[in-house]
């Protein structure tokens, strides 16, 4: 299928990362062109990779914006381009994953669907409602085990507005569990 959009998204800890270089790596074995693209935020396992909590990881180009996206991918035309920790790029990565599939390449993207206070994170929802596949996962809660689409930040020092810092939603399990609906403790 040339030229589509495909999303990967959820909460943390549902294998998002994993999934998308579960892709990637099947690619490369079929002897496409593939760009990987992380924001350059995501500096838990080191700075120019995608690496997920399992402990998978390969190489990656990284950005800080849609901007230096664009500069990394520069004129190429590759088959894939593959973006993790796509919340951080904002909702202006739409419009560049829409320019790409335009172009013919298959476009993946992973990330956050939703904040550590249960909100939508785009541009993930936006992205969902326009591609052509959309994987949704959930992770298993922290609290009864039971399907978790949602994750919560556990530390007390940084629990305020989910959507004011972007770099304050890097981490791990130090930081943050996975929930269910029933056991997601949010102010609203």
């Amino acid at each position: 299928m040339a030229g589509h959009v495909e999303v990967i998204c959820g909460p943390m800890f549902a294998g998002k990362s994993e999934e998308l270089l579960r892709r990637v790596r099947r690619a490369r074995l079929a002897g496409l062109d593939v760009e990987v693209i992380n924001h350059d935020l995501d500096e838990r396992h080191g700075t120019g990779q995608v690496a997920a909590h399992s402990g998978a990881r390969l190489e990656a180009r990284t950005a800080s914006d849609v901007a230096g996206l664009r500069r990394v991918l520069g004129d190429r035309s590759p088959d894939i381009v593959a973006i993790d920790e796509a919340q951080f790029f904002g909702p202006d990565l739409v419009g560049v994953v829409d320019e790409l599939a335009a172009r013919g390449a298959t476009v993946i993207v992973a990330g956050l669907s939703v904040t550590f206070d249960g909100r939508p994170f785009e541009p993930l929802p936006t992205l969902m409602a326009t591609a052509e596949i959309v994987t949704r996962l959930t992770a298993v809660c922290s609290v009864c085990g039971a399907e978790a689409s949602f994750h919560q930040r556990t530390d007390p020092r940084t629990a305020h507005d989910a959507l004011t810092t972007a770099a304050e939603h890097v981490g791990g399990t130090e930081t943050y569990q996975a929930r269910c609906r029933h056991h997601l403790q949010v102010a609203r």
